[in-house]
């Protein structure tokens, strides 16, 4: 089968969205298919035709830095390599669309923005291109916290209280009255812990809307809720064994997400049957409600004193990466990388 495996793109999650393409794309070459790694963002060289794009060869793989990349930094790398600000604003580049049509499908192992936000899928949908993962209206939903929170809550999945404000809220009261401290500050469109502030007090909620603001116009301000943090995958309909995350230090950011030795994650989860059944419960109930495809992952905390479980978000493209938390939950469940991979492509194909 003819594979492309679309990462990159101009996020704050591209790192991470490159070393999961990187991994995917060798895992599927090493069970017999031909795949192309595009840089979604970048401008892809088919003058040979598209077919040279496609390959059994290995590629590299790449590792993730403590910080989020600069996008300004990312953008003026494509101007340069174009020698001209024509086309800046666009989010795809020269010829990876004839890439994926050249292909059976098209794996998204993109994170963040437009390749969770639905945008890509619609695109490729206008194309006729078969693709992995959720459709654009999954996506679109599931990208938006408080759309997403509003969802699963009619579906009796409980969520902490929360209120969204725009990056110029000044009335530090009105947030401090109704969600209090400490309160948990973010993008209300973006992944990976980008953009995230916990927050102790109201000397720290001006600098938490800055940085959340960064990545997206609309920010949620959060009742933060202690406990034991897990999280559960949806593959091919079925949950999967949940983890428990444990972060060293602090709580799970991006730098504890992706650097090894920071985060110690446990399954499966060493947690009651009823509380494992809840927890696959809920996460079932998230998947459906927000109408997404072949696999999810959604993020918990449980507070055992008062034996509330708590939905945090819903992932409609978890990451791939040696540290991601979805092949670490499928090989509890008997399911090796590769053949998560395989199986994701697979279901893909049926569904589309």
């Amino acid at each position: 089968m003819k594979i492309a495996v679309l990462a990159g793109g101009l996020s704050p999650e591209r790192d991470v969205s490159l070393s999961s393409g990187s991994l995917i794309a060798n895992a599927l070459k090493e069970r017999g298919h031909m795949v192309a790694l595009v840089d979604v963002y970048m401008d892809q060289d088919i003058s040979g035709g598209t077919d040279s794009k496609f390959t059994d060869i290995l590629c590299s793989t790449s590792g993730i830095s403590e910080n989020s990349p600069s996008l300004e930094k990312i953008a003026q790398l494509r101007r340069d390599r174009r020698g001209t600000d024509e086309g800046a604003g666009e989010l795809i580049g020269k010829g990876v669309i004839e890439i994926c049509r050249a292909a059976d499908i098209t794996f998204i192992a993109l994170h963040g923005a437009m390749g969770e936000n639905g945008q890509l899928q619609a695109l490729l949908d206008c194309y006729g291109i078969r693709y992995t993962g959720s459709g654009y209206a999954g996506c679109s939903l599931a990208m938006d916290k408080d759309i997403t929170k509003r969802i699963v809550g009619c579906e009796g999945v409980d969520t902490a209280k929360w209120i969204c404000a725009d990056p110029g809220e000044t009335d530090i009261r009105r947030i401090a009255g109704q969600i209090g401290f400490p309160c948990v500050i973010k993008p209300a469109a973006c992944g990976s812990s980008v953009g995230v502030s916990l927050v102790h007090n109201e000397n720290e909620l001006e600098e938490a809307f800055r940085i959340a603001a960064e990545c997206n116009q609309t920010v949620i301000a959060e009742q933060f809720v202690s406990g034991r943090e897990f999280s559960v995958g949806i593959l091919c309909g079925k949950a999967l064994p949940s983890i428990e995350i444990m972060p060293i230090s602090g709580f799970y950011d991006y730098k504890n997400k992706y650097q090894s030795g920071l985060t110690n994650e446990v399954t499966p989860a060493q947690i009651p049957a009823e509380l494992e059944e809840r927890l696959q419960s809920a996460a079932l109930k998230a998947h459906r409600a927000l109408h997404l495809g072949v696999y999810s992952r959604s993020d918990f905390i449980y507070d055992k004193d008062s034996d509330r479980l708590v939905f945090l978000e819903a992932n409609t493209l978890p990451g791939m990466t040696p540290m991601s938390l979805l092949p670490k939950e499928a090989t509890a469940a008997g399911i090796e990388y590769g053949e998560l991979c395989d199986m994701i492509v697979r279901e893909s194909m049926k569904q589309s």
